[in-house]
């Protein structure tokens, strides 16, 4: 759980309007910038070419690091390797005191930042002056990036001129031109009056020795050539082993980083280069290449975060990530900022920098879908969490809550106690609009749905199912959710599925998918929901398992197989599990789809994805063949409608400062389509978007896609599939 200065950082950040607006717009034109980068080429080819030359590289590091030292040794380099961060600022220390440097000029390096280099420097007495523009400013401001990028994308143009009048003692006006003149003039005389040049680089070339740094302001090229002491700061996963290996990140690194068909600079630095000396003579400078570790060979050998090494650092999971475009980077507390920071910063820096900035992943995938390293970050950082929960442990209250969701027969009371102790606060509606004292910012910003008088389990036994001949039989996995809020999806699911013919059982030992758990960090809880749902569920008796949850079938589909990978009989158990599971839509266009058909009424609909069912199931064409394949249903597709409405499940409990918000957008998003009804095909949404519309527009209803095939087929003459209810005697 994140700790009140935590907390107290993202209230500050969310307060920020100038923050929010700077990556409000950034991230806007990002998607549009990097879309058009990539036309005509193949993103999944260029990706899988830098997964497998990457993971090469790391699985041969050694190997890399030994021919890398060779090559560059042989063309007059001085190569030392860093096993640590002291290490590294030692031998740069010592080798500026060897030569008496007075002048450090830099050009981008976060692997610098990283160990706080520029302090140890200028403790010693030296000047460091940073040379990207963007990392000039924040040296200016006394602050450090916000982005791996663009480090000063949290500052506007008026809050740089400010920053240059006071420090150059000058006044200058809000113009970026103007300021970019400015910095022009000041730093060409850091470039010709440095002792000594330090650098990153974006690549490391193990065949030839070379370096090459991407860069758009020429910055790299005057630190790399004017000075007569060059050192190159580079960390071991930029190693690649041959030139041709380099062009597929040159194709990816711009495109992902900031849009663009190619940087302004490419440079390859082979070897040093002459240097004019303050004697007048020219020769070659001294050239030395650091290559530091500092924990990365650790992070590498965790077999859970061996894909690290794939990562380009083109900050591209920060630029589509919901969180990060509220809070920016300085929320996470260290140098590497979003998701990947987070876990670089677990590793490189220290875990309890990462407790708090872990919290922010939603999950929601979107990261994944534009890594070029095919890095599955969120699953990495709910591993961090996982970690985090074993070692630390969880608060009280949210360990107590996990035990009694664990526990079916206590939950499932529970729930059905909650059905008759609402009232007070349903005053006889399907939600609650208000609840009192501390719990009140529950329902600030949206509304919450009541729990279902008669749960599915029991609406389940009065449903009679007319399926002559049944082709075979499907269990009915419904989560928590369906069970004991939205019941009618389940006969909708029923409805649908009886028409093609398979009759359906609803496996009354079922309970939480254990999603909670597995997603609050608790392992434990996450394993016992695991086994209680294999063995009530019994895929071995069954054609195919159903649910009409994603982050339930995700559970179902893979979850439970990592849960219970070190027992051989619940893990084989589990793989039949995954291997007969299917989400609703999915199962249901598998098997053909329904009849065309329905009642005809016309009715404007727009279409929610959920996170899991599109990135993780890769689900998003078939509800919509279903629905449209339904009479009088008229689709309108809603601007990114598979970004994430912010539920998450517990996150918008313990962030609603941040799900309500991602929450807004959304609603923004449905409202302009025009559209009567939003459909779903996961609960959790279809309770977070319904609360928030329920508050904002209410004549706009969210409905699961079950439920409307159930409620546009049911009147349709002919259909003589549709399940009834039983009467009760």
């Amino acid at each position: 759980m994140a700790d009140k200065q935590f907390k107290k950082k993202i209230s500050d950040a969310l307060g920020n309007d100038v923050l929010r607006g700077a990556l409000g717009r950034f991230g806007d034109a990002y998607v549009i910038s990097r879309e058009k980068a990539y036309e005509g080429y193949n993103f999944k080819e260029i990706s899988d070419n830098i997964a497998q030359v990457k993971s090469y590289a790391a699985s041969h590091l050694d190997e890399m690091i030994d021919q890398f030292e060779k090559a560059a040794t042989s063309r007059g380099a001085k190569v030392f390797r860093a096993m640590t961060g002291e290490d590294a600022k030692q031998y740069i220390l010592e080798l500026a005191k060897r030569n008496d440097v007075k002048k450090v000029v830099k050009s981008k390096s976060m692997v610098s930042e990283e160990i706080l280099l520029n302090k140890t420097l200028m403790s010693e007495g030296m000047e460091v002056q940073e040379s990207d523009l963007g990392e000039w400013i924040v040296q200016l401001a006394g602050q450090h990036p916000s982005h791996m990028v663009m480090p000063a994308i949290h500052m506007t143009k008026e809050e740089v001129a400010d920053v240059f009048s006071g420090h150059l003692h000058k006044l200058n006006q809000p113009v970026i031109a103007e300021l970019v003149k400015t910095a022009r003039s000041e730093l060409r005389k850091s470039f010709l009056e440095a002792d000594m040049g330090i650098s990153g680089a974006n690549m490391a070339i193990a065949e030839t020795g070379t370096l090459m740094m991407l860069t758009n302001e020429g910055n790299g090229r005057l630190t790399s050539t004017l000075p007569p002491i060059h050192v190159f700061l580079v960390g071991i996963e930029k190693l690649v082993p041959k030139f041709e290996d380099a062009t597929h990140i040159l194709q990816a690194l711009p495109r992902s980083a900031t849009g663009q068909q190619i940087t302004s600079y490419v440079s390859m630095v082979t070897g040093p280069t002459p240097a004019y000396y303050a004697d007048g003579t020219v020769k070659d400078k001294e050239f030395h290449i650091i290559l530091m570790d500092n924990g990365r060979r650790a992070m590498y050998n965790d077999e859970k975060f061996k894909k690290t090494f794939q990562c380009i650092r083109c900050a591209s999971c920060l630029n589509v990530c919901p969180a990060f475009q509220l809070v920016g980077g300085h929320v996470y507390g260290h140098i590497y900022t979003g998701g990947i920071g987070t876990i670089l910063t677990n590793f490189l820096n220290s875990e309890k920098d990462a407790q708090n900035p872990q919290n922010l992943c939603l999950q929601c995938g979107k990261c994944t879908e534009v890594c070029p390293g095919q890095l599955d970050i969120p699953q990495m950082i709910l591993e961090i969490r996982n970690r985090v929960g074993e070692k630390e442990g969880l608060p009280f209250t949210q360990k107590f809550a996990l035990d009694v969701v664990s526990n079916r027969r206590l939950f499932h009371s529970l729930l059905r106690v909650a059905s008759v102790a609402q009232k007070p606060f349903t005053k006889g509606q399907p939600v609650i609009r208000h609840l009192p004292m501390f719990l009140s910012g529950l329902t600030e910003n949206k509304s919450l749905p009541a729990v279902a008088k008669v749960p599915f389990r029991d609406v389940f036994k009065t449903i009679k199912q007319e399926v002559k001949n049944p082709k075979g039989t499907i269990a009915f996995y419904a989560g928590c959710l369906i069970d004991f809020v939205y019941p009618k999806i389940g006969e909708g699911v029923i409805g649908a599925l009886n028409e093609k013919g398979y009759k359906v059982v609803f496996p009354d030992g079922q309970s939480c998918c254990g999603a909670p758990a597995t997603y609050m960090g608790d392992r434990a809880n996450a394993r016992k929901s695991a086994i209680i749902n294999i063995e009530a569920l019994e895929a071995e008796k069954v054609d195919y398992v159903v649910s009409a949850c994603p982050t339930c079938t995700h559970a179902l589909k893979e979850s439970f197989k990592e849960l219970l990978q070190d027992d051989p009989k619940l893990a084989a158990r589990a793989e039949e599990l995954s291997r007969k599971s299917k989400d609703f839509s999915k199962l249901l266009f598998d098997l053909g789809g329904l009849t065309p058909g329905g009642d005809g009424v016309p009715l404007k609909i727009t279409y929610h994805d959920s996170c899991h069912l599109k990135r993780s199931m890769g689900v998003f064409a078939e509800p919509r063949k279903l629905l449209t394949d339904t009479s009088g249903v008229q689709l309108i597709e809603m601007q990114e409608s598979d970004r994430c409405c912010g539920f998450a499940g517990s996150y918008s409990i313990k962030f609603p400062e941040l799900s309500g918000p991602i929450l807004a957008r959304k609603l923004d998003n449905i409202d302009k389509t025009g559209a009567d009804v939003v459909v779903v095909d996961c609960p959790g949404c279809l309770m977070q978007i319904s609360g928030g519309l329920d508050k904002h527009n209410p004549k706009v209803k969210v409905i699961h896609t079950a439920e409307l095939l159930l409620e546009k087929r049911k009147n349709q003459t002919g259909n003589k599939n549709t399940n009834k209810t039983k009467k009760k005697k």
